[in-house]
């Protein structure tokens, strides 16, 4: 959240910096110098402007879930049968209710989630493979979490992206009853954003 908001902050400044530098001391012969400049410092604050949502929803996530590593959780890029939409790149973690019946969240979409498409590949070298295990998770896979890795000993979880449950209904429609939801459970999800269907 520092980060995004910092770059954000950085590039702004950048951009009024090289505008007005470009309006009031450069000689217009070489504008054509300072244009690429200005466009990617512009790209460059959009960019984080973009991020900022996702950062801020993570921040709104931790608050409520603590951190839980798993070691060896079923992870896929391939079709997953029980996910509903776009698929890119699912995990399976335990029901926090029912934890012998594993549910399956999702990448929401296949923006910045290449370092992990890498790792999560079943071409994948063995090496690459062992950077995601073990899986740091904070959330309730009914609803919203995020995902992390710990990247060296005793690191703090890093890498993290959020993940969403989007699983289908078999044979008509699922309430989160079905999956052991209270609640305390239902208003801690829409706490952190999640638009939750009671029926």
């Amino acid at each position: 959240m520092a980060a995004s908001f910092l770059a954000l902050v950085g590039w702004s400044t950048a951009w009024f910096l090289l505008l007005a530098l470009l309006v009031q001391f450069v000689d217009p012969v070489f504008t054509v110098l300072f244009v690429p400049l200005l466009i990617y410092s512009f790209y460059r604050v959009l960019a984080q402007l973009l991020q900022l949502p996702s950062a801020l929803r993570m921040a709104r996530i931790l608050r409520e879930y603590p951190w839980r590593a798993y070691i060896e959780v079923p992870y896929g890029l391939s079709k997953h049968p029980q996910i509903a939409g776009r698929q890119h790149g699912w995990f399976e973690f335990p029901n926090p209710a029912r934890p012998e019946q594993r549910l399956v969240v999702n990448f929401p979409s296949h923006r910045q989630v290449g370092w992990w498409h890498r790792r999560m590949a079943s071409r994948a070298k063995p090496e690459l493979k062992a950077q995601i295990q073990p899986v740091w998770f904070a959330g309730d896979p009914r609803f919203v979490g995020l995902v992390a890795v710990g990247l060296g000993e005793n690191s703090r979880p890093c890498r993290m992206r959020i993940l969403r449950q989007q699983m289908r209904s078999e044979g008509g429609h699922r309430t989160l009853t079905d999956w052991g939801a209270t609640r305390e459970d239902i208003e801690r999800g829409r706490r952190v954003g999640v638009h939750v269907d009671v029926r």
